[in-house]
């Protein structure tokens, strides 16, 4: 018969410190969503200089993909934003 050894089960019992998230990550989500919408506010700047350097004789292969960037990025904020709305409707439904 072999000899079994038991091992401790190391640290169990001992609380370890709960760090703040946010900390950890450099923000929370309102952090996030706030990044996100100045990125997006900075697409649509862009997509206005590049409009009005076209009336002043611009390129217009620059404003035409700068308009099409700005608007897909608005319409991912405008999908991002009903993805949002409905999760909170479905929490909201959910019982406690």
């Amino acid at each position: 018969m072999t000899d079994m050894r038991i091992a401790g089960i190391g640290g169990a019992g001992i609380p370890t410190p709960v760090r703040n998230p946010d900390k950890i990550a450099g923000g929370g989500f309102d952090n996030i969503l706030q990044d996100a919408v100045g990125k997006i506010s900075q697409v649509q700047k862009d997509a206005e200089t590049a409009v009005r350097e076209l009336s002043s004789g611009g390129d217009v292969t620059s404003a035409v993909l700068s308009m099409e960037k700005a608007d897909m990025t608005f319409q991912m904020m405008v999908e991002v934003r009903n993805r949002l709305l409905t999760a909170y409707e479905e929490i909201m439904r959910m019982s406690i």
